[in-house]
């Protein structure tokens, strides 16, 4: 009978930790360096940060401290590269960075690194923009834009690389403008972006939700256009669709937001943080502080279907642009 108790709370215990500590073979036993590859405020910081006080708080890295490193030099490719060339060892197994598909696409466009210079750990949302007015723009809504650019009017939007760069042009190619029309200046980082439409330097400013609502809710920014083909739901509901304003079709470039480990990282590490992330997903805090928060789409793929998913989309874009 002792026996039986014993094999029924061993059963118990297991349940309670999950696959977390079911998987032995790799726990974190130094602190763990996570890289971000755009400046502290952007949609990539805020991710990360989010994700990182989640671990923390369920305990869920060994008690271990996660230290953010932003480095943006480079447009990210020098952080990018520095992971994909870490040795293995214990460096590899406690190396995270922050990687999105806004990531991938200037990185393959521009370099020879390539997602198989790296480790897939998890994808965990997707994600999409909009574009905002600030408190000096000239414009009010996104029609005076339209009206204003079939006027003469030289109309200026900032924002980030990668997906944004994307998303311009998917939008520039619907309304049959051309760049000079409607032009694009490129940032590091969305919180670039929104430091030069604050100063009214430009027009517009495309961001996603999350870089972006600390200055919807304190009026500085109004979302004037949803690069969706749904509205958004609460502080951004105003934003129409393009569909809404004009005869267009409407225009988005969903996001995905992943994390990524070097190449040399162990299987062994790399399925232990594939859980992890997996059981950030499935918290309440995560739901709540981030997903609601920030009006993202909950999408969680483990390691090996984030390797598939991410190596089709590498795939894909390649082709797209020729390489």
């Amino acid at each position: 009978m002792k026996k039986g108790i014993i094999f029924i709370v061993s059963l118990l215990a297991i349940a309670m930790v999950g696959p977390l500590f079911a998987q032995v073979a790799f726990l974190p036993s130094q602190n763990i360096e996570w890289i971000v590859t755009s400046s502290p405020g952007g949609g990539s910081d805020i991710y990360t940060r989010i994700i990182a006080d989640i671990m923390t708080r369920m305990d869920l890295v060994n008690a271990k401290t996660i230290l953010v490193n932003n480095k943006t030099d480079g447009g990210g490719e020098v952080g990018r590269l520095s992971v994909s060339r870490v040795a293995a060892g214990k460096q590899a197994d406690h190396t995270l960075l922050t990687f999105n598909s806004g990531d991938l696409m200037p990185m393959v466009a521009n370099t020879a690194n390539r997602i198989e210079n790296f480790t897939p750990i998890a994808i965990m949302a997707v994600d999409k923009q909009l574009l905002y007015i600030g408190e000096k723009s000239k414009y009010k809504t996104f029609a005076e834009v339209i009206t204003a650019v079939k006027s003469g009017a030289n109309v200026v939007i900032a924002g980030s690389k990668g997906d944004d760069v994307a998303t311009y042009n998917l939008l520039l190619k619907e309304l049959g403008f051309t760049e000079t029309q409607l032009a694009f200046i490129t940032n590091n980082a969305t919180s670039d972006a929104i430091t030069s439409i604050l100063g009214g330097h430009v027009d517009l400013v495309m961001s996603k939700p999350a870089a972006a609502d600390q200055y919807v809710q304190a009026g500085k920014l109004t979302p004037v256009l949803a690069l969706s083909k749904i509205r958004f739901t609460g502080n951004l509901a105003s934003a129409p669709t393009l569909s809404e304003i004009g005869p267009y079709n409407d225009v988005e470039y969903p996001v995905w937001r992943g994390v990524v480990g070097p190449k040399a990282m162990s299987p062994a590490a790399a399925k232990y943080w594939s859980c992890v992330f997996k059981t950030v997903s499935e918290s309440q805090a995560w739901k709540v502080d981030y997903i609601e928060k920030f009006k993202l789409q909950p999408f969680y793929l483990n390691n090996e279907d984030a390797k598939k998913y991410m190596t089709e989309y590498q795939y894909n874009y390649l082709k797209s642009i020729g390489k």
